[in-house]
């Protein structure tokens, strides 16, 4: 990663730990367009102290006049019509501002109740594509779309089936490690493919929003697992556009990074935060709990019927 691209970790607020009195440092995230205009943001999906950090960020950017196409995993590929329905009205509005809230509201609701992502979290960022104008793009492979890759494989619906075996066995290992015991090897092989599919998705869809000159502003906020240099998004990207790109890892404290390419670090900036207060994932399943808080886990409603990990 070449220097310029170097982020700078500043520990300047202090922040309450969950149910604990105890200071605990939290991290500050700095957007700096002169270092990338390309960031791949992770989280552990449910951890409030990460998105209050990333929603901090990016109103930063947006501040220094930067309006970054706003990539996002949480919504399918599928409603990107409606998305941009629902965008163009409150645009239409002529008080966006007013709009965006009903707007983040009826977006969040597109994939129904059963989406199983905390919208609590995630409406802000919709608010702040709605009020300043950014380009929001739904880049996720929707469990349907996932589970005919499972069946079928990566070339039928359209990926790119020259996956590195390193790469497709380093994600299936994780994918064991992740749910819970609940999923043999042969299965999570079959199950890592769909991780592929949805990181060449994010690719095809950062490089996009990039544009052929690699000169456009782009936030893609996903799961650490997604957003990794080693094995996710980055892995399938044009090498140009990789090498600009900034890969920010948000971890929970005492957690270690899970194995990838031994020879590429995940994450060009790891930023630890307190760990999030939750319960088990693993209980009432017969499973055990994970062993890594590298691993992103599916949200919870999506456990039992679809076990492809984000």
């Amino acid at each position: 990663m070449p220097a310029r691209h170097r982020l700078h970790a500043l520990l300047l607020i202090a922040a309450l730990a969950s149910g604990c009195a105890t200071p605990v440092a939290v991290p500050m995230l700095d957007l700096d367009p002169a270092r990338s205009r390309i960031w791949l943001i992770g989280e552990v999906h449910d951890n409030a102290a990460q998105h209050a950090l990333r929603l901090r960020a990016l109103d930063a950017l947006l501040a220094r006049g930067e309006r970054p196409a706003l990539l996002m995993e949480q919504i399918d590929r599928e409603r990107q019509s409606e998305i941009d329905r629902l965008l163009a009205e409150a645009r239409a509005s002529g008080r966006p501002q007013d709009a965006a809230p009903a707007t983040a509201q009826a977006i969040a609701a597109l994939d129904g109740p059963m989406s199983g992502w905390d919208w609590a979290y995630y409406r802000p960022y919709i608010e702040r594509a709605v009020t300043h104008g950014l380009p929001l793009v739904a880049v996720n492979v929707s469990r349907d779309a996932a589970r005919r890759v499972i069946r079928e494989g990566l070339a039928a619906q359209g990926f790119d089936a020259a996956v590195p075996e390193p790469l497709l066995s380093a994600q299936a290992q994780l994918i064991e490690a992740s749910h819970c015991g609940m999923v043999d090897a042969a299965l999570a092989r079959r199950m890592a493919a769909a991780q592929v599919a949805r990181d060449q998705a994010m690719a095809r869809a950062v490089q996009q929003a990039a544009g052929p000159a690699l000169d456009g502003a782009v936030v893609l906020l996903a799961g650490n697992g997604h957003v990794r240099r080693d094995l996710g998004v980055p892995r399938w990207l044009a090498a140009p556009l990789a090498t600009r790109a900034v890969v920010v890892g948000l971890v929970e404290a005492g957690g270690d990074d899970p194995p990838g390419d031994a020879g590429i670090a995940p994450y060009d900036l790891r930023l630890e935060t307190p760990r999030q207060d939750r319960e088990d994932p693993c209980a009432g399943m017969g499973g055990t709990r994970p062993t890594s808080t590298g691993v992103t886990s599916p949200p919870p409603a999506q456990r039992q019927d679809d076990k492809t990990p984000r």
